[in-house]
């Protein structure tokens, strides 16, 4: 069985000067500006395809982390993963760095580092994005 989501963005004008707004269709959970100056230049209101790659690595290498640990008997209390995603205009998409802190109960620290790249390399999303350069920054227990 395969699970498909949509997402749509209607953009009016040209590209420079161009803007949209992009939908998360299949959940209808929120609507997105997106404009090439964001993307190029850097913006704290509106969002950029980066980000939203961003938002589905972290949410991806959540779910693969707990399962990697849960499937190992050791299922995390909490995992806090923040993934950057960077793009170089005219060049494009070019790595994504991802950072974790979590509360594992009764794992080593050297059993959660060996999950924690099992995680990174077994996610779909990074599996998605294996084009680019995946760093796993940092994995932290409490």
């Amino acid at each position: 069985m395969s699970i498909n989501s949509n997402a749509r963005t209607n953009w009016r004008g040209d590209f420079a000067s161009g803007a949209g707004r992009t939908l998360l269709a299949t959940s209808g959970t929120t609507e997105l500006d997106v404009n090439w100056l964001a993307r190029s230049a850097g913006s704290h209101s509106t969002t950029t395809p980066e980000e939203l790659l961003a938002a589905a690595h972290a949410s991806c290498y959540s779910m693969a982390l707990a399962n990697v640990l849960s499937e190992a008997g050791s299922p995390p209390i909490q995992l806090n993963v923040d993934a950057t995603v960077t793009f170089v205009p005219g060049t494009g998409v070019t790595r994504s760095e991802l950072r974790v802190h979590a509360s594992v109960p009764g794992i080593s620290k050297d059993d959660f580092q060996l999950a924690a790249v099992d995680a990174k390399t077994n996610c779909p999303v990074s599996q998605a994005l294996s084009g680019i350069e995946i760093i796993l920054e940092s994995a932290t227990l409490d």
